[in-house]
């Protein structure tokens, strides 16, 4: 019983009330029968009327008790936790008016916490702002300088890389924190460089690339013990100042063992968007994708997927209407071979989320089969997701989800993929922000809600 909800357990109660009435119901006119001398007709007509009228009793309390008890306390309960959780707006007393002084207690106990929580965050604005002034300033100085910096933890996997750096490897396939420099260099080289140095030295080094085509020169440095170790690349005279630095130096350790059991801070999720011609699969194309990258509740800015796709068909009206894609704005971008395959790129060893992602998993699996790639990636959806913690019976479209859990969606940024994608990663972290606060912080967790949901839309994660 612990593992239904509030409003389920409660009509399982009335439900037990109503068989309970009419087994009693039912004795009692066998025992008549078996002691009487009338014939059964009576009995039996008796016992159905009762019957029916018991049910229909029990039935219209137990719909005034749902709607004026179960559901308001399932409201109530939802917006506390998002006011607590997600930061979302205030408490709904219209949905707890039969609830007596409860709902306006509990709107008056979300404002003043939330009040001390506004206080608590204009102190910390002033500090916030200084930062990213500084950030922006040191992003700014290396963009002017012709080096590709990058800094590799002690496993070899990125760091920290600023826009140099990131226009030097996006030539190859897209940069990703946490990702290992194997994917762009040659590693053996770097392995013995660093074998020769202590902590603070630094060596030139000639790094060849993974296919070996191409050779890069500059310097590695070997930081503190612990530290890893720092390049310095040739990146040429171009000026990036429009692309941010991306850093994290806090990256989680691999995950061991079954991914399911991986906590969802250990993740990195990749939340993208399609845009296609049409509705239909087997029929149409994609012709736009847009992704985000998150290592585990922080989004990262620099790390953003946003390319159109040349569909290889002309675009239906009716579907530019939509997404506002034409055929002029395709022409000369790449096919979905290519496309698909720098997408899947972006998003190695991440867990993929989407809002409604069957339909854009299916697009991606048009690819993958025409082209064997691999898309075995685990996936988690807004929508099911939305209707554990919302409930199945509100609105479930992306614009409904951001409009509940507070989060910025400019009509402008509405039906584009990298807009859809921003606005669905927004969502889908305030979400993991609600489930924490229940408990559930593993990915197998959310699979199995999601499964719990399955008859709103398949869940397309393997049992």
């Amino acid at each position: 019983m612990d593992r239904l909800g509030l409003r389920l357990r409660i009509a399982l109660f009335f439900l037990g009330l109503g068989l309970g009435a009419l087994a009693l119901l039912a004795l009692g006119l066998w025992a008549g029968y078996r002691h009487g001398d009338g014939g059964p007709q009576g009995y039996v007509t008796a016992g159905l009327a009762a019957g029916f009228s018991i049910a229909g009793l029990v039935a219209g309390v137990w719909y005034l008790f749902d709607e004026n008890l179960a559901r308001p306390i399932q409201g109530l309960a939802t917006d506390m936790r998002l006011r607590a959780h997600a930061g979302t707006g205030g408490i709904d007393t219209a949905q707890a008016r039969y609830l007596g002084d409860l709902g306006p207690a509990a709107s008056a106990l979300s404002r003043q916490l939330g009040e001390g929580a506004i206080s608590a965050v204009e102190d910390l604005a002033g500090e916030a702002q200084h930062l990213r002034g500084e950030r922006e300033r040191l992003t700014a100085l290396l963009s002017e300088i012709p080096l590709a910096v990058i800094l590799l933890d002690d496993a070899g996997r990125l760091l920290l890389y600023d826009g140099q750096a990131a226009r030097l490897l996006e030539a190859r396939r897209p940069p990703g924190l946490g990702q290992p420099l194997s994917h762009w260099f040659d590693m053996a080289e770097v392995e013995r460089v660093l074998a020769g140095l202590e902590p603070g030295q630094s060596a030139p080094i000639r790094l060849a690339s993974a296919d070996g085509h191409a050779v890069q020169e500059g310097e590695i440095r070997r930081m503190a013990p612990g530290a890893g170790c720092l390049l310095t690349l040739d990146a040429g005279s171009a000026h990036v100042a429009e692309r941010p630095l991306a850093y994290d130096f806090s990256l989680p350790a691999r995950v061991a063992g079954p991914l399911r059991d991986a906590e969802l801070a250990d993740l990195t999720f990749v939340i993208f968007d399609t845009e296609t011609t049409g509705l239909l699969p087997a029929c149409d194309a994609v012709v736009q994708i847009g992704a985000v990258r998150a290592i585990g509740s922080r989004l990262i800015p620099a790390e953003t997927f946003d390319s159109f796709v040349d569909p290889g068909r002309p675009i239906p009206e009716a579907s530019s209407r939509i997404h506002g894609i034409t055929d002029a704005m395709v022409a000369g971008a790449p096919p979905m071979a290519e496309a698909g395959r720098r997408f899947l790129d972006f998003a190695e060893g991440a867990v993929l989320v989407a809002h409604n992602a069957p339909f854009d998993m299916a697009f991606l699996g048009q690819h993958a089969r025409a082209t064997g790639a691999r898309l075995d990636h685990p996936v988690l959806d807004t929508v099911l997701l939305g209707a554990e913690l919302l409930g199945s019976d509100k609105p479930l479209t992306l614009e409904a989800l951001a409009e509940r859990l507070d989060v910025p969606f400019p009509e402008t940024l509405r039906h584009s993929a990298l807009g859809d994608a921003q606005a669905t990663a927004q969502v889908f972290l305030k979400m993991c922000r609600l489930f924490a606060a229940r408990g559930q912080t593993t990915l197998g967790e959310l699979i199995a809600v999601q499964k719990a949901h399955g008859r709103l839309l398949p869940d397309l994660n393997p049992d």
